[in-house]
């Protein structure tokens, strides 16, 4: 079973053979989830959620290494934080973030790096508008699995107005960072 898709972009620019390794697939899932972790260590103090620059990372992951790639990546940051390596925002560790109402953020994480790969390696990331296109649809499930878990602790509308609201212009600007970048991976890799 084919672990990457063949033309993915970031694999062209760093390895020429068109089937990685297990190691640099190992190696990239390590990679991965430590820029996750720095991500979130790249915070401003929010209550109940911290804004961070997880999302940048999760969409840039998925993007980059396609959505088995992208999904193996996002298992192995939160496999480390609950297994109590201090890797998710505000130092925090351990099974017990399933119990925090940040929880559905961290969840939403996989589904938002797989479909944003998914579709990049559709050929949603050519353009800057289709690539814009595929981070705010990851966005958007980041944001619907953050929200449920969220209403369940404060309801519906405390959780839009503080699980949302706060971050969407901040984060619509880290899709829009992604859309003019992802393709120069594709330019590039045509060389």
């Amino acid at each position: 079973m084919q672990l990457i898709a063949l033309n993915n972009p970031l694999f062209s620019r760093l390895w020429a053979s068109t089937q990685p390794s297990l190691q640099r697939k190992i190696m990239l899932i390590l990679f991965g989830s430590v820029l996750l972790a720095i991500s979130a260590k790249i915070s401003i103090p929010l209550h109940p959620i911290p804004i961070t620059m997880q999302p940048l990372a999760v969409l840039f992951i998925g993007m980059t290494y396609g959505w088995r790639l992208a999904g193996a990546t996002v298992v192995a940051y939160v496999l480390e934080g609950v297994c109590g390596l201090p890797v998710f925002a505000e130092a925090y560790a351990g099974p017990a973030i399933f119990l925090d109402p940040t929880a559905g953020y961290l969840i939403g994480f996989l589904p938002g790096a797989m479909l944003s790969g998914y579709l990049v390696e559709k050929g949603w990331g050519r353009s800057i508008l289709s690539t814009a296109f595929a981070g705010f649809a990851g966005l958007m499930l980041i944001y619907i699995a953050g929200l449920s878990t969220l209403s369940f602790y404060l309801g519906f509308n405390k959780a839009l107005i503080l699980g949302v609201k706060p971050f969407l212009l901040l984060d619509l600007l880290k899709v829009l960072l992604l859309a003019s970048i992802i393709p120069l991976f594709w330019r590039s890799s045509r060389k």
